[in-house]
């Protein structure tokens, strides 16, 4: 395992960022790029990231990894230090009020003109060339402030890799999983092994986050040069959502851990002693499109009438509002058909607050598909 130091904050500032990446096996073109708690106060990654660097760590000794894995067990140390009247808070940047997974740069645009003249028929080497453009075009890249430094450093890491998956979590939710509508025969494995009760594909969600940074660029420039150079998708990027704010133990971090290592094994990247047949679906992938966001039509003590992965009907009561002055109620209910696999931890909620969401069947939305 071989340990590396990124700065993150300019020299002499009044605070000193640095963020740690573990790399483990040989030195080779394959490459899988792994990071956890990109936004800080989701913690089940950081857990499930020391059960992958131990189980990295013997694998590497036995000579069992094929590919460079690059572990990095805390990918913001900036939302990590953030803390509002003792309360952590790691999902937007304090000083500017930006997630720390959105804006991040998306090379594309800038590749279909650099890149002019410089494919050829051979699909492996337009991989490489292409890998080599986008960190040209990274590095150009000026960061105005540390957190801007932050996303420029985890994408330089993850930009060349084959599989890049980043460990979220949601409030309170079942384990589900974000990838790209281009990628579905590749994710469809990992959905089996993760056990997620709704993944949600789209070809761009709005906003930039971090794993579209890494995939996006591939769909875009195969159509863009579409019949002219052939350009694989070859980049197998995916947001794995583990559950809820308050679902870190180690039986589930281990099991997770274990799925991700056997997912990785599937793609050549390691070896494993016992390979199991895949789990059967949770769930069939669905489109981002489909999900459906559950709004509070008033303020109240939030019930919740349904349990998470629950499938629900179109009208079926998700929840109920009571005001607590004057005892008047609301219900909340589906307006259609799916998986109820998130919800929100709070029990007093305002007027229009986000409480929940369903994976519908039926495309409806468009624009910005992510929530802030």
């Amino acid at each position: 395992m071989r340990v590396q130091k990124h700065p993150i904050s300019a020299p002499h500032s009044s605070a000193a960022y640095e963020l740690h990446s573990f790399h483990f096996g040989p030195a080779a073109e394959k490459r899988v790029y792994i990071q956890a708690s990109l936004h800080a106060d989701e913690v089940p990654g950081m857990l499930v990231a020391q059960f992958l660097r131990r189980r990295l760590s013997a694998l590497e000794s036995e000579g069992k990894l094929r590919a460079e894995i690059v572990l990095v067990p805390a990918a913001n140390p900036i939302g990590l230090s953030q803390a509002v009247h003792g309360t952590p808070f790691g999902r937007f940047d304090l000083r500017t009020g930006v997630n720390f997974n959105r804006a991040y740069k998306h090379v594309a645009g800038e590749l279909k003109q650099t890149l002019e003249g410089e494919l050829g028929d051979d699909a492996a080497a337009n991989v490489r060339i292409i890998r080599r453009h986008a960190r040209a075009s990274l590095a150009e890249w000026r960061p105005a402030d540390d957190a801007e430094t932050l996303k420029k450093t985890l994408l330089e890491l993850a930009i060349g890799a084959d599989i890049v998956l980043d460990l979220h979590c949601d409030n309170e939710a079942v384990l589900h999983i974000y990838s790209g509508t281009p990628l579905a025969a590749a994710i469809a494995p990992l959905s089996s092994l993760m056990q997620s009760h709704a993944t949600l594909l789209t070809t761009e969600s709005g906003g930039e986050p971090f794993d579209e940074a890494c995939s996006r660029l591939w769909w875009e420039l195969a159509q863009h040069f579409a019949g002219r150079h052939p350009i694989p998708a070859a980049c197998i990027a995916a947001t794995i959502e583990l559950r809820g704010e308050r679902d870190v133990s180690e039986q589930l971090a281990d099991a997770d851990a274990e799925a991700i290592l056997r997912y990785l094994a599937l793609n050549g990247m390691l070896e494993l002693e016992h390979e199991n047949p895949l789990p059967p679906p949770l769930c069939a992938a669905s489109a981002l499109e489909a999900v459906q966001p559950l709004l509070a039509p008033q303020a109240g003590v939030l019930l919740y009438r349904k349990a998470l992965g629950d499938r629900v009907e179109a009208g079926s009561v998700i929840a109920e509002l009571i005001d607590p002055v004057s005892g008047a109620s609301s219900q909340v209910r589906a307006g259609t058909a799916g998986v109820f696999f998130a919800r929100s931890a709070f029990r007093h909620v305002l007027r229009g607050m986000n409480i929940g969401k369903i994976a519908g069947r039926t495309a409806f939305r468009e624009g910005k598909l992510l929530s802030l």
